[in-house]
């Protein structure tokens, strides 16, 4: 898949420094009177323009992680600095503010809403961001040219195949210019073929300076990343460089 991003798509620098740092982040939920602890004890750095992804089983506590690295939690104990704020504490409003500021998501289910077009599912972040309508419509238009999918922009959700929804859900994810793309399964309800042109799209993002992390049970699929974080029984198991990486052309 040839996919050219425009020479004006403002993305986060590469540089020193970590945009997501954990510091012994533990996570436990409460039953009644049965404490489960999910996660015991994660540090984390991930550093900008990074392209990481997160494995592990069933059970190893990835997707309370991804929870906490997105902000939709907050860890029991533990520090979260996310590009110099903490939000380790933060309150349900001030976690939402910096998350839509800082975090494009893209889900495995796509979330996209049925009864909105390609492009205006995509411009729907912004209406909360003071921009005009006009505003709002063209820089929507910009990010699905991004993803090719100009052609497709007035159609809806059921009007569009699996991938076309991946691309209009990574396209809404884009359209804040946030600092971090975090997807989540993004390739589990896509065909094989249809997968790994996600995964170009992912690759040219990484490439034009925006901070990827991918969690995935797949290895084909975590072999995208430069570097594999591999967690078990809601601990760091392996935290490698991937020398396996799959060449994004």
């Amino acid at each position: 898949m040839n996919l050219t991003l425009k020479e004006n798509f403002q993305s986060s620098p590469s540089g020193v420094g970590g945009i997501i740092h954990l510091d012994n982040i533990q996570k436990s939920y409460f039953m009644v009177k049965m404490e489960l602890k999910v996660l015991k004890g994660i540090s984390l750095d991930i550093y900008k323009n990074e392209y990481v992804a997160l494995m592990g089983p069933s059970g190893s506590g990835k997707s309370t992680l991804m929870n906490i690295i997105g902000c939709l939690d907050s860890p029991t104990s533990g520090n979260y600095i996310l590009n110099g704020h903490d939000v380790s504490q933060m309150k349900d409003n001030d976690l939402a503010e910096i998350r839509n500021k800082e975090i494009g998501f893209v889900f495995q289910q796509f979330n996209l809403l049925p009864r909105l077009t390609a492009l205006e599912n995509v411009a729907l972040p912004l209406v909360y961001s003071g921009m005009s309508k006009k505003e709002r419509t063209e820089k929507a238009k910009e990010v699905l040219e991004l993803v090719n999918l100009t052609d497709r922009s007035h159609h809806k959700p059921n009007e569009l195949s699996g991938g076309q929804c991946q691309r209009v859900a990574i396209a809404r994810a884009l359209v804040n210019n946030p600092a971090i793309i975090l997807a989540d399964e993004p390739t589990g309800n896509l065909d094989t073929s249809t997968s790994y042109e996600i995964m170009q799209i992912f690759g040219a993002i990484h490439a034009r300076g925006n901070t990827v992390v991918l969690v995935t049970h797949e290895t084909d699929i975590a072999n995208y990343a430069k570097r594999i974080v591999r967690l078990r029984d809601g601990l760091i198991e392996s935290d490698q460089k991937n020398m396996a990486t799959v060449t994004v052309h």
